[in-house]
């Protein structure tokens, strides 16, 4: 089936908090200790105050239906643009750091060495994002000549990476083929999703260079896929399993964020205690086992026999975009008992760690 098209109208950025980002990473934490160990997150910065009612409605917009939850603990440089001229393309990333969706944007930004902007959206107010009629992020702002606006974190991977290989069509246009549908879900609900959000816009001469059979594409595909609607279920209802486990997610919440010392402290417990309840929701939800883990560690084993023992990446030698896609969801959960138990009883961390290392060498 060859993909639909429609044009979108772009959006202008509004003004807001913005500082120049990447990701250098650090040694993990389930490689510095005991395995299974819970691990509190480095001191973050304090801030802004704020009421009860909105530290409590942040506990489930960092954690709730959307299966965000808690980062990996990164520092922030520089990113040199390896695949562009200086100047060429201008991006400014909207995000949640405690989001995985935006984990997956950064992921490919940084292993194609792109520089981009971050501004951190608070999650209750979204006043960053007051510019926008999409309010969810990641948003992606590109400017390649004149300013564009990207919704969807499929969308954004997609969109760019056509564009960096491509080049016969402007961001805009490219952009215009993966047109916003409305839909309504059984519960009444209304949601936006996206055509063709898993395909590349190439020709056949540059869809042969990426993907030299059709097999490989369509395996990329299937995958990006899963990440999005399987592996990304999986993340919130790991993290707060426990009450013990939903106390040190929001241990690193609240030293990351922009709370006072009062308001720190009812986020911590208040916030630990409603993503522990909402968490079994979404167990419920997503018809999860009752030890979650055991979801967790045959998705993640899934994943790595689809792989297979005769490459480094699904992608080859080079990590392609499900690669990118799984890596930026599974890293959110660095320095938490979920990802070191999920490194002990899983096989991912021959592959885990060959993609720090490669993000790491191709980001720099």
């Amino acid at each position: 089936e060859r993909p639909l098209s429609a044009r979108p109208q772009p959006k202008m950025a509004g003004a807001g908090r913005v500082w120049r980002v990447g990701t250098l990473l650090l040694p993990p934490a389930w490689r510095l200790r005991a395995p299974g160990r819970a691990f509190g997150a480095a001191a973050g910065r304090g801030g802004s105050s704020g009421g009860g009612r909105l530290v409590l409605g942040a506990a489930f917009a960092l954690g709730g239906v959307a299966g965000l939850c808690l980062a990996a603990r990164q520092r922030l440089r520089e990113h040199s643009a390896a695949e562009l001229p200086a100047g060429s393309l201008q991006l400014t990333l909207y995000q949640y750091k405690t989001c995985p969706f935006c984990s997956k944007v950064r992921a490919f930004l940084d292993y194609h060495g792109l520089p981009y902007e971050i501004v951190e959206v608070n999650p209750i107010m979204r006043k960053e994002i007051k510019f926008s009629s999409y309010r969810k992020v990641p948003i992606l702002l590109a400017n390649a000549g004149s300013p564009l606006q990207l919704n969807d974190s499929s969308v954004i991977i997609s969109a760019i990476k056509t564009y960096l290989v491509s080049r016969r069509n402007s961001l805009e246009e490219i952009v215009s083929f993966y047109p916003p549908v409305k839909t309504v879900t059984e519960q009444g609900k209304e949601v936006v999703e996206y055509e063709n959000k898993y395909w590349l816009m190439l020709d056949e001469k540059e869809t042969k260079k990426v993907y030299p059979v059709k097999e490989v594409r369509v395996e990329e595909m299937k995958w990006r896929k899963w990440a999005d609607d399987w592996l990304v279920h999986l993340i919130s209802p790991n993290v707060y399993r426990t009450p013990k486990e939903a106390l040190a997610s929001f241990d690193y919440i609240v030293r990351e964020g922009k709370f006072g010392t009062l308001e720190g402290l009812f986020a911590k417990y208040v916030g630990a205690l409603a993503m522990f309840f909402v968490s079994k929701r979404l167990k419920k939800r997503h018809q999860l086992r009752d030890d979650v883990r055991e979801d967790l560690y045959e998705a993640v084993n899934e994943w790595v026999k689809a792989v297979g023992k005769n490459r480094l990446f699904m992608g080859g030698n080079q990590p392609n975009l499900a690669d990118l896609a799984v890596y930026g969801v599974l890293r959110v959960m660095e320095g938490l008992e979920a990802f070191d138990d999920m490194m002990v009883h899983t096989k991912i961390q021959p592959w885990y760690q060959r993609m720090e290392e490669v993000i790491e060498k191709t980001g720099v």
